[in-house]
């Protein structure tokens, strides 16, 4: 039983990542209605562009993780604008739009590749001897609770967002009608850019928070990916509370799931809890 404080922290830390990528994930989804692959990558994106200032340039940390998280966010806006935006505007289908991103993905992943090589690189200076603080008996790294709070910082702050202010009512607005929306006089596209940049914005800190905790490749986006959609659909599509109940509930089901096989086995794990809500709760825990 004494393994049981690391599972907890291992589920918490994982959950924390997860909700992170699921956050943004849901919050685009729920306002343009398609599964925008281009997400994953961006969370590549965030990360390489803190890896080449902070690495490259040599510039101080706390310039690198802002100018990460603002390459992500401007590539998620680009790519709305120059491709998304013109495809919903010919009324394309969900299928269309899928391929479109899937297509945005596989090309941005390249460049990253091309530009970076595939090598494994790590974000942190110190990997191995940052400090490490014990809870009952279960270990955690200072990096992995900065991720937890920033997760807890992210969900919080995004949730005031679109509780209390007037861009939030105006993205629920375009979220639950969008035709209706325009009739009353909402710019919708203005909205969705601006989700765009968030949850693009949200995607590169995530990449960000697991290139200081494990390193950073060209091909980490998909992973992230996958885990942000069942994470989103266990939770319920579009929700962000779901999609933040459901990170966690991912994560704790696969930690715990491998307690007495091998960690190999997490991603069978995690597709199974998917199936398994496809078929008997297709609309997740929470509705939009």
């Amino acid at each position: 039983m004494s393994i049981v404080p690391q599972l907890v922290l291992n589920s918490i830390i994982a959950g924390s990542i997860y909700s992170l990528m699921a956050l943004g994930f849901s919050l685009i989804f729920s306002t343009v209605k398609f599964f925008d692959l281009s997400y994953g990558v961006l969370a590549t994106a965030g990360a390489y562009g803190t890896f080449y200032v902070l690495k490259t340039l040599g510039l101080p940390l706390f310039v690198a993780v802002p100018a990460g998280i603002l390459i992500s966010a401007l590539l998620g806006f680009l790519f709305y604008k120059l491709i998304y935006r013109k495809l919903r505007a010919r009324k394309s289908s969900n299928t269309v739009m899928l391929v479109a991103s899937l297509g945005v993905f596989t090309a941005l992943q390249a460049v990253v590749a091309i530009l970076f090589t595939s090598q494994f690189q790590t974000l942190s200076s110190n990997l191995g001897q940052e400090r490490v603080f014990i809870i009952l008996s279960g270990a955690i790294t200072q990096t992995q609770v900065i991720i937890l709070c920033t997760s807890i910082l992210v969900a919080v702050g995004l949730a005031l967002l679109l509780k209390f202010t007037f861009f939030g009512k105006m993205v629920r607005a375009v979220g639950d009608d969008e035709e209706v929306s325009k009739i009353v006089g909402v710019n919708t596209e203005k909205i969705i850019g601006g989700i765009f940049i968030i949850g693009s914005a949200i995607a590169g800190l995530a990449g960000i928070m697991v290139g200081f905790d494990t390193g950073i490749e060209p091909t980490m986006g998909l992973p992230l990916l996958l885990k942000a959609v069942i994470a989103s659909i266990i939770g319920g599509m579009g929700n962000i509370y779901g999609a933040l109940l459901g990170a966690f509930l991912l994560g704790f089901v696969e930690n715990f799931g491998i307690w007495h096989i091998s960690g190999e086995w997490k991603d069978a794990i995690a597709f199974g809890v998917l199936i398994i809500f496809l078929i008997f709760k297709p609309q997740g825990i929470f509705k939009q």
